[in-house]
């Protein structure tokens, strides 16, 4: 059985574009595989914390994991790498937030980059161990920063998923949402279009 993980990082719940446009890609992947396992994360709702120095430090020594709260941070970062690990597709839903991702998913991506666990050191460089999975990353703009040096989005998930060997990725992008309503009609479709293109196609299968 293969399995669909969904992370919708806005903090605005269904009413975020973001998140409409991963339940769109979403909804498209669960038909072409029925039956398929799927894992959903709402960030609005059950949103990561952030990493402390403690936590981190339990990350790399199990065994210093004394305190409830170091305790309660590795477990959460055992169950999110398991997720992960057993997803054959990936889908996010980002929104940016004065030019970066939401601050949550980047807490998700600290507690499953973890050496040894989803990648690992060699004297060439780090070593990705999540290889083989397909990610589509939803990503919606208040202007039009694609293509810019303010695009700080796409370099930025290329590196940080392709550390722990996820490099398949398709981008999805709505731009120009706060630039008056044409401007957001227009973005809109054209990431619904990017979507049945990419639906419509073997490489999603």
């Amino acid at each position: 059985m293969k399995t669909l993980l969904q992370i919708n990082a806005s903090m605005q719940e269904q009413d975020a574009q973001s998140s409409q446009l991963s339940n769109t890609m979403a909804d498209a992947l669960l038909s072409r595989f029925v039956g398929m396992r799927h894992i959903k994360r709402d960030f609005s709702k059950d949103p990561i914390p952030h990493l402390d120095h403690s936590i981190f430090q339990s990350f790399y020594d199990p065994m210093a994991a004394q305190t409830p709260a170091q305790q309660a941070g590795l477990a959460l970062s055992h169950t999110l790498i398991l997720e992960l690990k057993e997803a054959d597709f990936i889908v996010l839903g980002v929104p940016m937030y004065n030019l970066m991702i939401p601050s949550t998913l980047k807490a998700w991506i600290d507690y499953v980059t973890r050496a040894g666990q989803t990648f690992q050191f060699t004297e060439s460089g780090p070593i990705g161990l999540l290889e083989g999975k397909k990610c589509y990353i939803s990503v919606t703009q208040g202007g039009n920063f694609l293509g810019t040096p303010n695009d700080l989005i796409t370099p930025y998930l290329k590196a940080a998923l392709g550390l722990i060997g996820i490099t398949e990725i398709e981008f999805i992008y709505a731009n120009g949402l706060a630039m008056g309503p044409q401007a957001a009609e227009a973005g809109l479709s054209e990431a619904h279009k990017q979507i049945a293109k990419i639906t419509q196609t073997s490489e999603a299968a």
